[in-house]
């Protein structure tokens, strides 16, 4: 398959990924083997990019930025967001349980996989996961606040979000209900308020440029410390996604119904429990989505962009 359908794909499945709270594009990235050339991609702002944009060098900045990779990406993200966000709405709303499974099982067998790239595996990788682990569960945990809409809390935002789904295991979407700013964003957009728009452009693009280097040279100076932690993120998030919860108590932010208490349980001990439908059907889209994880790795992206995931 030409790999830019691959790469189309794959932000596709970005795309679709950052529509469910509690799930980022980062993971899916990391998942799919596009995450290491998007984030060199983002962090290309230096002295080289800004002297070919004072020599109007349009096609070298174009190939400096890996501009075909990042459109292509950007095109799947786009086209998913406008053509699968009702079909995921609408499980989301009702078949959470069978989605939340589904996601599980994608971020399991991709952290399996993550951690088999890492060959044998050192005390300091197992400390620097324990850390991920901890980080994740810390974000999982968070409860939902409301907070001034002010132009600063808006360029936060931006800047807070964009961090958010660069980073494996973080959901931007849910960073912004936690902060009490999902809902005016979101208006923001609907309403095309420019001013709040630009404000929060202006947030992400710090965010981006300074966030996007940061994880770069980790990558490249601690390859494997790094993804020893972002696979921590990764599993310590799953409590986020957790099937099995029981709301003891909703509140309401932006607008939006939100669980403010909740308890995490086992399949059994949920209210009204059938063994079919509590257990075995979500049990089912966990297999289901550790099973793609293996067809994409061994079929679909086989020999993909970035050549760092190898065959399970």
């Amino acid at each position: 398959m030409n790999k830019w359908i691959k790469i189309y794909f794959s932000g596709v499945f970005m795309g679709a990924a950052d529509i469910v709270p509690g799930v980022s594009g980062g993971t899916i990235a990391f998942i799919l083997g596009v995450y290491e050339r998007l984030i060199a991609a983002l962090s290309g702002v230096n002295k080289e990019s800004i002297q070919l944009l004072l020599k109007v060098n349009l096609k070298g900045l174009w190939q400096h930025f890996d501009g075909t990779f990042l459109l292509v990406l950007g095109l799947g993200i786009v086209s998913s967001l406008a053509l699968l966000s009702g079909a995921i709405s609408y499980a989301l709303e009702f078949y959470p349980r069978y989605l939340s499974s589904f996601f599980m099982g994608l971020i399991l067998a991709s952290a399996a996989l993550l951690a088999k790239d890492l060959g044998k595996f050192k005390k300091h990788y197992y400390l620097m996961m324990l850390l991920g682990i901890s980080f994740g569960l810390f974000i999982a945990l968070l409860s939902p606040t409301n907070l001034d809409v002010t132009p600063l809390m808006v360029i936060f935002s931006g800047m807070i979000a964009i961090c958010a789904m660069l980073l494996p295991g973080i959901s931007g979407s849910f960073i912004l209900l936690m902060l009490g700013m999902y809902g005016p964003v979101l208006l923001a957009v609907k309403n095309f308020e420019l001013d709040v728009i630009s404000l929060f452009a202006v947030g992400a693009l710090i965010g981006l440029l300074s966030f996007s280097k940061f994880l770069k040279y980790l990558m490249d100076h601690f390859k494997e410390i790094t993804i020893s932690f972002l696979i921590g993120v990764m599993l310590g998030s799953l409590l986020k996604i957790w099937p099995w919860v029981l709301v003891n108590h909703w509140i309401l932010i932006d607008g939006k119904k939100v669980p403010e208490n909740t308890e995490f349980v086992l399949p059994w001990n949920i209210n009204d429990y059938q063994m079919l439908s509590d257990l075995a059907f979500p049990l089912c889209f966990v297999l289901l989505g550790i099973l793609i994880i293996y067809v994409i790795n061994n079929i679909f992206l086989l020999n993909n962009t970035n050549g760092t995931h190898k065959k399970l």
